[in-house]
This record gives C-alpha cells, sequence and structure tokens, in this order.
C-alpha cells in the first residue's frame, strides 16, 4: 500500500464536504496513449467503480489520482484546488494497489502504529483495524511469515487507521476469502457513510450498491486518433 507523500495531521473531519474533479485528463504509458479526454465529479460519499477492459488504464488513472504517476494532461481539483501541488492542503490519500507494500521485519501492530503517527491519528484505531479484518492474533507477528491473504487484510487494514477522505482500491478482494471480503465491504459502506469518497477498480462481483461506473473503454485512444496525436 502507497500513501500519497502529504499527512492528514492538517485535514479537516470527513464530515466536511469534499468534491474530487477531474477533467480533460490525458494517460501515456511508455510513451503511448492510453485513454483521452476522461472527465468525471464525486461528491462526499460517492463510490465510482472503475469498469473496462484490461489494458484500458484503469490502474494507471488510480496511480494518477495517487500522485505516483503524472497525468499528460487535464486537472485533477480536490475542492476546487490542485489535487497534488500547489499552495492548498491536499487531502491524505488512501491507495491499496497490486502490491501490499509489506514491511517484512516490522509487526502488524508496528505498521499500523507508524501509519497512525504519520496521519497524526490516535493510537486506539490500530486496535479497531485489526479487529476490523480479524487480524488480532496476529498483531505480534512480523510481516515476513504473512500469507498474500493476511498481507492483503494489512494492506487493507491501514486504511482504517489513516481517516484518509480519498480511497483509491485497485482490485482489493483479491486473495480474500469471503469473511474479509465482507469486512471490506463493511468498512467501504462505513467509509462513504462518513462522507468519505472511494474509486474502484475490480473485475470481480461487485455487491448491489449505489455506485457510479466509468468504462476507461470509452476513453481509450483509438488508431485515428492517434495518427491525430502523432500528426
Amino acid at each position: 500500500m502507497s500513501m500519497a507523500p502529504h499527512s492528514s495531521t492538517q485535514q479537516p473531519p470527513l464530515s466536511q464536504p469534499n468534491r474530487l474533479e477531474v477533467t480533460a485528463l490525458d494517460c501515456l504509458r511508455g510513451g503511448w496513449p492510453v485513454f483521452s479526454d476522461l472527465q468525471f465529479r464525486l461528491e462526499s460519499g460517492d463510490l465510482l467503480l472503475l469498469t473496462g477492459p484490461n489494458g484500458s488504464g484503469k490502474s494507471s488513472l488510480l496511480r494518477i489520482l495517487a500522485g505516483l504517476l503524472p497525468p499528460a494532461g487535464g486537472d485533477l481539483l480536490w475542492n476546487e484546488a490542485p489535487l497534488h501541488g500547489g499552495d492548498s492542503h491536499p487531502p491524505s490519500i488512501g491507495y491499496v494497489g497490486h502490491r501490499n507494500a509489506i514491511k517484512v521485519n516490522l509487526t502488524l501492530q508496528e505498521d499500523l502504529a507508524f501509519w497512525a503517527r504519520f496521519h497524526g491519528q490516535p493510537q486506539h484505531r490500530i486496535a479497531q483495524a485489526l479487529e476490523a479484518f480479524d487480524l488480532t492474533p496476529l498483531a505480534a507477528r512480523p510481516g515476513r511469515v504473512l500469507s498474500s491473504g493476511q498481507g492483503r487484510r494489512l494492506a487493507l487494514a491501514r486504511l482504517k487507521v489513516m481517516q484518509a477522505p480519498l480511497w483509491l482500491l485497485d482490485e482489493p478482494l483479491v486473495g480474500l476469502d469471503k469473511a474479509a471480503v465482507l469486512a471490506v465491504r463493511n468498512e467501504i459502506e462505513k467509509h462513504r457513510r462518513d462522507g468519505g469518497i472511494i474509486v474502484l477498480a475490480t473485475h470481480q462481483d461487485i455487491w448491489h450498491v449505489e455506485e457510479q461506473r466509468l468504462d476507461l473503454g470509452t476513453f481509450t485512444v483509438s488508431p485515428d486518433q492517434l495518427q491525430e496525436l502523432e500528426a
């Protein structure tokens, strides 16, 4: 799990209305266009489900939103200010990518304690996160002994200690059993009720929820468009 390089200590509570706006966003991968002129707007409590075929840019979009990949063009705004950079205080961002980014020598307790301190959150959130993802019996174990499913649950548990208003989730249910999937669903719905915003990409069946869907396949650059871009 990667985090945007800024702390949430100065962030307002999730109860404050927030807005994420993406306009005319272009993405290049290896110098080749992936999608063009993508746009959407999300308000507090919204969930955006990213769909589209492999290679349509779902993971790339999440990485751009997380500040890990620069856009080729367009604007990313959080409450009408730049999502990354600028003079305003950007939001803390919870990003769960394909890799769990486990610190092999830290115990689960120590791992979550680090993120709680980094984001200025109270230590009692650690116990809540461990319990939410059934990790309490593993709290004293180092990351190197975790199974892939346990590592995924730890990556997701970090979200609960951060109090970040924006969650970016890339295939969050991969490797999880039914109980863990239910825990993820519960935390997603709780985050939305608290006013958080979520952008989620998955190939798996998603429970029936009120959501927005964005098919990135409709923004894929066609061969004709590519010729125009190269002209």
